[in-house]
């Protein structure tokens, strides 16, 4: 397991400059949060390919710009803009091509949307199967205020899919949530495939990791008991810290802590 800190971090920074913060870091990979339909361009996407391998850092997965509009676009019953947006993710999974990334992040569909829990299966794996034509695959993410932010629907996801069932686990959005990350681990278990890594205490769900009171040191051996192998990035906001130096700080505290334990 290798942890690293997503672009995201950073935001509004823009995207090849938060990049480039976390190259010149000593984080060896990376999550890349796109912020704008225009960073999808193939000129754009090249700036950073340009940017990761002078650095040699590994890009671990990318997250789409389309985030809000995906329940709007892609988990709607209207066929055109469904086929819009499946334009868009297999435009994602060209972009995993290039830069070397496996996975996509997908935050879904809303609570109240038209189809029913069968329906939202089959289009998760019909947006999966238009990323995985160049190679990306897909991960739904426990995102707190969208269907797969309901701990029991992400179990039918896993009982349905079965194989196919992939998951991005993010901490604060299980706090968000209503669930620990410890039960999401034994539910979910070796469908999870990445994971956004952030603190909590009584006040507030997002901090850097080491600022809060959440149990790393619990949360690792847990990961060792299920022989996980996949990666963690850190993912905040920008009012989680003062300055860049704080992330890199809180990065150095993860890496001690996952030496001693995995």
């Amino acid at each position: 397991m290798k942890i690293g800190i997503s672009t995201s971090c950073f935001y509004p920074l823009e995207t090849e400059k938060s990049l480039l913060e976390v190259c010149k870091s000593n984080a060896d990979c990376t999550e890349i949060f796109f912020n704008a339909d225009c960073e999808l361009e193939n000129g754009f996407v090249k700036e950073l390919k340009q940017i990761k391998d002078c650095y040699g850092t590994k890009i671990l997965s990318i997250h789409p710009t389309m985030s809000l509009a995906e329940s709007f676009r892609l988990f709607s019953a209207y066929d055109r803009r469904k086929i819009e947006g499946l334009d868009f993710f297999r435009r994602y999974g060209e972009i995993c091509g290039i830069l070397g990334a496996e996975y996509v992040i997908l935050h879904g569909g809303k609570p109240n949307g038209i189809l029913d829990d069968d329906e939202y299966c089959e289009r998760f794996v019909e947006i999966g199967e238009a990323v995985a034509e160049n190679g990306g695959i897909l991960l739904q993410e426990n995102v707190a205020k969208y269907r797969a932010g309901n701990i029991d629907f992400l179990k039918f996801i896993k009982q349905k899919l079965k194989n196919d069932a992939r998951f991005c686990l993010d901490i604060k959005q299980c706090i968000r949530g209503g669930y620990s990350p410890f039960d999401a681990i034994k539910i979910l278990g070796d469908s999870i495939k990445h994971i956004h890594i952030s603190d909590n205490n009584q006040e507030k769900d997002c901090l850097l990791p080491g600022n809060g009171t959440f149990d790393y040191s619990a949360f690792f051996k847990e990961l060792k008991q299920i022989d996980y192998k996949n990666n963690a990035v850190i993912e905040v906001y920008r009012d989680a810290y003062k300055d860049y130096g704080d992330i890199f700080s809180s990065y150095d505290y993860l890496e001690k802590l996952r030496c001693q334990i995995l």
